[in-house]
């Protein structure tokens, strides 16, 4: 059985620099999409609408709490159901660092945090991860305090973890905030194998500070988080994730057990 690092407090890390600057949003060609992929088209990055969805999706910062930080927001991470609800997944190179303040904030968008700051507490990370960066164990789960009163599932709902879902089963929608603009992008796409452990999807525009964003299908279930394979992708096309399997389905269990 794979054993899981926890991590109590805070996690602070270095700004992931992952890819050069980010590339022009509008894509001229582009396929439809099925009618059981969703609206389409696929493979266009643009600005995300701000919907009950995609305000589930927020930005990771390296700050104090109380209000927006003035630090830049460093890498993305969204909420997953659970029974205390008040879990995140991202991917785990963006929470491996030394303890320090880190809140999120979900739905942020220029300059506003709509939903609060959450402070982030609890990490769990696999050991692959934690003894190797095992570039397959990309994913990491953390726990969130309440904010008055409120769970943040309560207030911005959230999306299904899904490991052992078929990669390519169907299109799915990528949500991240690259580290360079103040407002989240997302783009649908199907997916492919890279390897038996890896897949990757032709996205434009995924810069960095988009490691951790959630891979969601038409069913609200996230089955892939951006990382992995070169922590997420050396160039802004084409981005990376975990196969999301036992390894994956694991750690899940350890987070909601320590929550």
């Amino acid at each position: 059985m794979n054993r899981t690092t926890r991590i109590s407090g805070t996690s602070g890390t270095s700004r992931m620099a992952l890819f050069g600057a980010m590339v022009l949003l509008a894509v001229t060609s582009a396929s439809v999409a099925a009618a059981d992929d969703g609206p389409g088209p696929l493979g266009v990055t643009a600005v995300a609408a701000e919907t009950r969805q995609s305000v589930r999706v927020g930005a990771l910062f390296d700050a104090d709490r109380g209000s927006v930080p003035d630090a830049g927001h460093y890498c993305t991470a969204s909420v997953v159901h659970s029974p205390q609800g008040n879990l995140l997944v991202t991917a785990a190179h963006c929470v491996d660092g030394d303890p320090s303040d880190l809140v999120f904030a979900p739905g942020y968008r220029d300059g506003r945090a709509p939903y609060g700051l959450w402070q982030v507490g609890e990490r769990f990370l696999p050991d692959g991860w934690t003894e190797g960066q095992d570039e397959d164990s990309d994913v990491a789960f953390a726990l969130v305090a309440d904010e008055g009163g409120k769970r943040i599932e309560d207030v911005v709902g959230a999306n299904r973890f899904a490991p052992g879902t078929a990669t390519g089963a169907t299109a799915v929608t990528v949500t991240g905030y690259p580290d360079s603009g103040e407002v989240p992008i997302s783009c649908s796409d199907r997916p492919s194998a890279h390897s038996p452990t890896q897949q990757r999807i032709g996205c434009p525009g995924f810069t960095g500070g988009t490691s951790g964003s959630p891979w969601v299908n038409g069913d609200h279930e996230v089955v892939g988080v951006l990382g992995g394979h070169e922590q997420g992708g050396s160039t802004a096309d084409v981005s990376y994730s975990v196969v999301l399997g036992t390894e994956a389905a694991e750690l899940y269990r350890d987070a909601v057990g320590g929550g």
